[in-house]
């Protein structure tokens, strides 16, 4: 349905996006940023100086972590401190950083629909003459992004002024057209955010269960080294011999889990045979349970195919599979609520096997447990829903940012 209210034109190197609403006709005018706007920075605020009451105002490390799509909905941020100098936003002005980590990171633009809200320091202000804000920020957030970033200066530190931006090229259509263009992807993401919303609640309320449910007195407890047939740390051969990686062997590590989640099916690196020979690594059977111990501590995965893991895991081959799900679902919960008590503090926060081993598990009888694992399965598989719902969205939206846009 949503296409049908487009052309899809051929361009035959016209200044004319591939996608386009049939109504408006004619090229887009070639122009630099300097043409169309003043470019001016923020004065001032700084993160100390967030309060409670005052008047409203934009920080730009909030650019990162609060306002994910492009055009400003909201403001909640506020400061009292002596404002006679400060910048000012008027409807429809567009800010970027001034620094940050990465050029791609900075190169982040956001429309700010009101008027006099407080900018603070670190700030590219762009003040249009007579386009539209959002327009403007969804084109530089996406076929500009990366000149942006190309013009960023600093290595440890990226910065970019009003001088480094002022030559970037932007491709332009009537008024109308660019109001029409903002507004879908405005709906678009607002639809982002109530997905990613239905996500955060879904996540909520199993964190909420899990609480309910383990915090109940048990019948009994287990060791969790009662419970399986087989558990050990794995290894890692010497990482200057290559040859002992780049093979056919699956290699866990901690990004792998933090991207698959409950389940993992690949790893991004391998072992070769002969690298597994020379290190105490094993071959964990699929459907096994591991559990990290360094690093990013307590994070528990199962692996659906046979793995290979560094001695910062702890892999168990269960003697019951039917509590594969139930002591899943246990351990992340130990993670966020008692793990913190066991962790040994040195270069880095961890615990070690016997930890592990020593865990008690909380039994409520055999057909109880599976009925809680049942029901965090269920909100787990309706996550994963959503999850595939966002993703489709996201990736309409760059489709659209790709062929909306010169």
């Amino acid at each position: 349905m949503l296409f049908r209210k487009f052309e899809i034109k051929e361009s035959k190197n016209l200044n004319v996006p591939n996608l386009r609403f049939p109504e408006f006709t004619g090229e887009w005018k070639v122009e630099r940023l300097d043409e169309i706007a003043t470019l001016s920075k923020g004065i001032g605020i700084s993160k100390e100086q967030v309060s409670n009451d005052g008047e409203l105002c934009i920080l730009y490390g909030e650019l990162y972590t609060k306002y994910k799509s492009e055009i400003i909905k909201e403001i909640s941020s506020r400061t009292n401190i002596d404002n006679s100098k400060l910048k000012r936003s008027k409807a429809n002005d567009v800010i970027i950083p001034c620094s940050g980590e990465t050029a791609v990171d900075i190169a982040t633009a956001r429309c700010v629909p009101f008027d006099n809200i407080l900018l603070g320091g670190d700030l590219n202000i762009i003040s249009l003459y007579q386009y539209d804000g959002a327009f403007m920020s969804y084109q530089l957030n996406g076929k500009r992004k990366y000149d942006i970033a190309k013009v960023a200066q600093g290595v440890s530190v990226v910065h970019l002024y009003g001088e480094h931006l002022k030559a970037i090229s932007t491709y332009n259509p009537c008024l109308q057209e660019q109001q029409k263009i903002a507004k879908l992807l405005s709906l678009l993401d607002d639809r982002i955010a109530t997905q990613n919303k239905i996500i955060e609640d879904l996540k909520k309320l199993k964190s909420a269960i899990s609480k309910q449910v383990f915090t109940q007195k048990p019948n009994g407890w287990n060791r969790l080294d009662t419970l399986y047939s087989k558990g050990k740390a794995g290894g890692t051969p010497t990482s200057t011999n290559k040859e002992y990686y780049n093979g056919e062997i699956p290699f866990l590590s901690i990004n792998d889990i933090t991207k698959q989640g409950k389940y993992v099916r690949y790893t991004e690196n391998h072992l070769s045979q002969s690298g597994l020979e020379n290190s105490s690594a094993w071959v964990v059977p699929k459907y096994s349970l591991i559990m990290s111990m360094y690093a990013s501590v307590g994070l528990v995965t199962i692996n659906e195919i046979p793995i290979t893991t560094s001695q910062a895991m702890f892999a168990m081959q269960l003697k019951d599979k039917d509590l594969l799900d139930y002591l899943y679902y246990y351990l992340s919960y130990f993670k966020y609520r008692h793990i913190h008590k066991y962790l040994e503090t040195g270069t880095q926060s961890n615990i070690n096997a016997d930890i592990v081993r020593g865990i008690m598990i909380p039994t409520y009888g055999h057909s109880c447990n599976m009925e809680i694992a049942s029901t965090l399965q269920s909100i787990d598989a309706k996550i994963d829903n959503e999850l595939s719902v966002l993703e489709q969205f996201n990736r309409q939206k760059n489709y659209l940012l790709s062929q909306m846009f010169i």
